[in-house]
């Protein structure tokens, strides 16, 4: 199979207002304020100097339904920021930021593809879509209690398959139970090479290969019992 390189994103949470802002001098919560932000502008930037061939978001990109405009505006400028590199985005939605959610009519730039409520495909090559495949699907509202790996079941084997879903797998007890399922399940999903997953803020390889399962983590904490190192995987 002839090379293929992407950044795998999750949890964005952009314009989240932090837990415990009250109680830090003001110059600290405006770093803070502007954490999410700072570490999208670094997702991006990796992407460019890393030339990947496209960035992949799980979910949760927003932190609220009611999405903020200046979280639309800055998320809609880094990906424009890409399609201006040559690089194609790939976004699904997650509970945080559910389809029926307000929103601006902000129109996201060729090359990004953003899921809707039923599982569908886009070629991460497009003059050649044999060599990979994107598929996701997005929450149409807030609340899915139901599997939804079953739905990706229709997908057609290929040279390489990424499936891209907002879900809690073996039911993570620190994460509400949003589209449950097994490992089991994405396992015997045989077309999917690789799922790129979000919902869970723990960096997680829940499998290596064949297919690989991989949680990335959030990129930001977002209070103060999420520590340690944060980021993305470049894979």
């Amino acid at each position: 199979m002839a090379r293929l390189r992407f950044v795998h994103a999750a949890d964005l949470h952009l314009d989240s207002p932090f837990t415990g802002l009250r109680t830090v001098e003001p110059a600290i919560a405006g770093a803070l304020q502007e954490a999410t932000f700072d570490a999208f502008s670094n997702i991006i930037e990796l992407c460019v100097s890393e030339r990947v061939d496209a960035l992949l978001i799980a979910g949760d990109i927003f932190d609220g339904a009611d999405r903020s405009l200046r979280a639309q505006l800055k998320f809609v400028d880094g990906l424009n920021r890409l399609s201006n590199a040559g690089i194609r985005s790939f976004v699904c939605h997650g509970n945080h930021d559910p389809l029926n959610g307000w929103e601006a009519r902000l129109a996201f730039p060729e090359g990004s593809h953003r899921f809707a409520a039923e599982v569908e495909g886009f070629p991460v090559f497009p003059d050649a879509p044999g060599r990979a495949m994107v598929y996701g699907i997005s929450y149409p509202r807030r609340e899915v209690r139901e599997n939804l790996v079953p739905r990706f079941g229709g997908v057609e084997r290929g040279p390489f398959n990424i499936g891209l879903l907002h879900a809690n797998v073996d039911s993570d007890p620190a994460h509400e139970a949003y589209a449950p399922c097994s490992l089991g399940d994405l396992e015997r999903t045989a077309a999917i090479d690789y799922w790129a997953l979000g919902h869970v803020h723990t960096r997680r390889v829940l499998r290596e290969t064949s297919p690989s399962i991989v949680y990335p983590g959030n990129p930001q904490g977002r209070h103060p019992n999420e520590r340690g190192p944060r980021g993305v995987y470049l894979v």
